[in-house]
C-alpha cells in the first residue's frame, strides 16, 4: 500500500434491455458482446453489486473465480475495480483467476462470504468467437434464486451510472494478501489470492475415505483411470486431488492445462465432445473414465470398453450406494431431489430407501432451499450435474470420487455396478433432443399451442398406436413447482405427457443463452424385465454427433419420439375406439432422422422431411409457418409446427 489513495470514479452509462439473468446460469452471451459493447460488463456487475443491500455490502467479503476462458482476466480486473468502488471490504480470488464453480461455493460457505461472482459460460465454447458469462452466487453458496435474479434485472433496466477504481491493479499470479488505500474509504481494500484447490480439497477429505480410494488406485489390483479436464478449470484439481493426493499416475490425467479457448474444443463432457476420452476407454486399458466441463460442475462417467453411464443412471446408482461414503454414514440420508425432466430412476431408489424425492424445475437454484432446510441430501439433473448438501452447487469431482468410492467398496467395475442396479430396480431408457438457435417468439407460439392441446381434458385417455405399441395417455400437465419450504410457486416449467405404462414425454423451453431459445424434447421408457436391459453399452455411432443406444431401447424411444410428433400435430379426432392410428416412418440409421409422415396428411410437406418453404435452424430442424399451410390438415397447432427432421442433437 504505497502512494496516493486510488480515486473512485462514477461513470455515466445507459441500460441494456437484455441483461436478465437466466436463473442459476447468470448472464451468458457471445464474448464479443461483453468485450465490444460499451459498458456491457460494468452495467451487469454494478447491477449485481447493487442488488446486495448497502448495509450488507459495506465491508463484506466476496469470492471471485473464473473457468479461465478468453476475456476472464480482463473481466476479473473490472470486477475487482468495481467491488472496491462499491464498498466491498475483501475479495478472495483463485490464483490466476481460476476457481471451479464448486470451489467458489465451498469458499463462500467456509468463510461466510456475502456471495461470489463466477466468470463462466459453463460448457459453452470459449475464445473470441465463443461465449462468456457472469454468475452470482448468494451467501449460502448456491446460485441466485429467482427473486435475486429479478432484482438484478430490474436494476439493470434503470442503471444510470456505475462506480469503479480504474487505477487499481492486482497481481493474480501472486499468492497472498494485497491491500489498497482508496479515496474516501476509512479502511483499506484487501484482495487475497488463494490456491484454487486447497480449501475445496480440505472439504473433500472430510467426506470421503481417501485411504480406500488411494488403495484402489495404487494397490495390487490397481484400477487404471483416465480423466479428461478438457482444458477447463478442472486441470489443477484433477492433478492435485487424483494424482498428488490419491496416487493416480500423472498420465491418468489429460488436457489439464486451462486454455482460453479450451484447445479449440467444446468443453462439454458427453459422448459428442469428449471423443479423446471415449476412444481411450474403448481400448479396454482403463477401467474408469471421467470428463468435466469448463467450470467443473458437470461430469461424465465411462466404464471399461467405453461403457457409458447416463446422468440419470449415475444419479440413481449414487443414491443407492451412499452408504459407501463416510459422510452419509455419519449424517444419514434425508431425501433426494431431481429436476422434472430427469429420469424417474431416482424415484425407485427413494421408494426402496423410504425417503422422499422432490421433483423441481430445471436449475440448481431450486435445490438450495431443500438442502438448507435439511430435506434433501442428494440432487441431480439429466444434464450431467450431480451434487449433495456438502455444497449448494453441482460438483463434478465430488461425483467422480463417489464413483471411485463405490467401486472400492463393492469391488466391481462400472458396468457390473450399473447392470446390478438395473437388475434390482429396472432400467429407465432415456433420451433428449435439443432444437437450438430458435427465435423466442417462435418457441412461444409452439409451446402455447402445444400446451392448449395436451392440457385439454379430452386428451386424457387418448390412445396412440405406433407400430405394434399402443400408448394410452394417463396424465398431462404444465409442470409447476410449489417450494415446500417457503411456498413459492414456479409455473410453466415444461409440458408432461405421462402414459399408463409410466413412459413419459416432456417438452421444455430453455433460454440459457438469453438471445436464442431452445426446445428440449425428453423421452423416457421403463423396462423391468432384465432380458430387456440388453448387453451392449451405449456407444457413439460413427463420427457423427448422434449417439446410438442399444437395439431394444432404440425401438422403444423411437416409438416415443415418433409419438411426440403425432402429439404435436394430432390433426384428427380419435376413432370411435379412442385410438389414433398412423402410418409412420422414422429412420435412425446413419445420421438422419426423417420426420414421420402420414398418408392422410399433405405428403408433399412432410414425407421424408419438408419440401415446402421452411425456416431451418443451424442444427437442421425445421419449422413450418402454419399461416402459409392452413390448407393442410395440420390445424391443431395453428401458428408454427415443430418437425423432427434431419440431425437433431441427441443427448441420452
Amino acid at each position: 500500500m504505497e502512494g496516493s489513495p486510488i480515486p473512485v470514479l462514477t461513470v455515466p452509462t445507459a441500460p441494456y434491455e437484455d441483461q436478465r439473468p437466466t436463473g442459476g446460469g447468470g448472464l451468458r452471451r457471445p464474448t464479443g458482446l461483453f468485450e465490444g459493447q460499451r459498458n456491457y460488463l460494468p452495467n451487469f456487475i454494478q447491477s449485481v453489486l447493487s442488488s446486495i443491500d448497502l448495509r450488507d455490502r459495506q465491508g463484506c467479503t466476496m469470492v471471485v473465480g473464473s473457468d479461465g476462458r478468453y476475456f476472464s482476466r480482463a473481466a476479473t480486473e473490472i470486477v475487482v475495480q468495481m467491488a472496491a468502488a462499491n464498498g466491498i471490504g475483501r475479495l478472495i480470488i483463485g490464483q490466476n483467476g481460476i476457481l471451479s464453480t464448486p470451489a467458489v461455493s465451498c469458499i463462500i460457505r467456509k468463510i461466510k462470504a456475502a456471495g461470489g461472482i463466477i466468470l463462466t459460460a459453463s460448457h459453452c465454447p470459449g475464445g473470441p468467437g465463443g461465449e462468456f458469462g457472469v454468475k452470482f452466487n448468494v451467501a449460502n453458496g448456491g446460485p441466485a434464486p429467482d427473486v435475486v435474479s429479478d432484482k438484478i434485472y430490474q436494476i439493470s433496466k434503470t442503471i444510470e451510472e456505475y462506480a469503479i477504481c480504474p487505477d487499481l491493479r492486482i497481481d493474480l499470479s501472486r499468492l497472498g494478501r494485497q491491500e489498497f488505500d482508496l479515496e474516501n474509504k476509512f479502511k483499506p481494500f484487501r484482495v487475497e489470492i488463494v490456491d484454487p484447490v486447497d480449501i475445496y480439497l480440505n472439504l473433500l477429505r472430510t467426506i470421503f475415505d481417501f485411504n480406500a480410494i488411494k488403495s484402489l488406485l495404487t494397490g495390487p489390483s490397481q484400477l487404471k483411470i483416465r480423466v479428461d479436464a478438457m482444458h477447463g478449470v478442472m486441470g489443477p484439481y484433477v492433478r492435485k486431488v487424483l494424482c498428488d493426493e490419491l496416487g493416480a499416475p500423472a498420465n491418468s490425467a489429460i488436457n489439464c492445462v486451462p486454455l482460453e479457448d479450451f484447445g479449440g474444443q467444446h468443453p462439454d463432457p458427453n459422448l459428442t465432445y469428449a471423443t479423446t476420452l471415449l476412444e481411450a476407454m474403448k481400448g479396454g486399458e482403463y477401467g474408469f473414465g471421467a470428463a468435466f466441463d469448463a467450470d467443473g460442475d458437470r461430469y461424465m462417467i465411462l466404464g471399461q470398453n467405453g461403457f457409458f453411464v447416463s446422468p440419470s443412471d449415475s444419479l440413481a446408482v449414487i443414491a443407492a450406494n451412499l452408504s459407501c461414503i463416510p459422510y452419509f454414514r455419519q449424517i444419514g440420508v434425508r431425501g433426494f431431489g431431481r429436476s422434472m425432466p430427469t429420469s424417474t430412476a431416482l424415484d425407485r431408489v427413494a421408494k426402496s430407501m423410504k425417503v422422499p424425492v422432490y421433483e423441481t424445475p430445471a436449475g440448481w437454484r431450486f435445490f438450495s432451499n431443500l438442502m438448507d432446510s435439511g430435506r434433501c441430501s442428494l440432487c441431480g439433473e439429466e444434464s450431467f450435474g450431480t451434487g449433495s448438501d456438502h455444497l449448494r452447487e453441482k460438483d463434478g469431482l465430488w461425483a467422480v470420487l463417489v464413483w471411485l468410492s463405490i467401486i472400492a467398496a463393492r469391488k466391481q467395475g462400472v458396468e457390473e455396478i450399473v447392470r446390478d442396479h438395473w437388475a434390482k430396480y429396472g432400467r429407465h431408457y432415456f433420451c433428449r433432443f435439443d432444437y437450438e438457435g430458435l427465435e423466442p417468439k417462435t418457441t412461444y407460439y409452439i409451446m402455447r399451442d402445444l400446451e392448449a392441446l395436451v392440457t385439454d381434458k379430452s386428451f386424457i385417455g387418448q390412445q396412440f398406436a405406433v407400430g405394434s405399441q399402443v400408448y394410452s395417455v394417463a396424465k398431462t400437465d404444465s409442470f409447476e413447482y410449489v417450494d415446500p419450504v417457503d411456498g413459492t410457486v414456479t409455473k410453466k416449467q415444461g409440458l408432461r405427457i405421462i402414459f399408463s405404462d409410466a413412459s413419459r414425454l416432456v417438452f421444455r423451453l430453455s433460454s440459457s443463452s438469453g438471445v436464442r431459445a431452445t426446445i428440449r424434447l425428453y423421452a423416457e421408457s421403463y423396462e423391468r424385465d432384465p432380458s430387456g436391459h440388453d448387453q451392449e453399452p451405449q456407444q457413439l455411432q460413427g463420427s457423427s454427433s448422434r449417439w446410438r443406444i442399444c437395439h431394444r431401447s432404440r425401438a422403444t424411444l423411437r416409438s416415443l419420439v415418433t409419438l411426440s410428433w403425432l402429439v404435436i400435430h394430432s390433426p384428427h379426432e380419435p376413432q370411435e375406439d379412442g385410438t389414433c392410428n398412423w402410418k409412420c416412418t422414422m429412420s435412425w440409421e446413419e445420421e438422419s432422422l426423417r420426420c414421420p409422415g402420414s398418408e392422410v396428411q399433405a405428403s408433399s410437406c412432410c414425407q421424408n422431411g419438408p419440401t415446402c418453404d421452411t425456416l431451418q435452424s443451424k442444427h437442421g430442424f425445421y419449422l413450418w409457418n402454419g399461416k402459409d399451410h392452413e390448407h393442410t390438415s395440420l390445424t391443431k397447432v395453428k401458428h408454427l409446427y415443430l418437425i423432427l427432421a434431419k440431425k437433431p442433437r441427441s443427448k441420452s
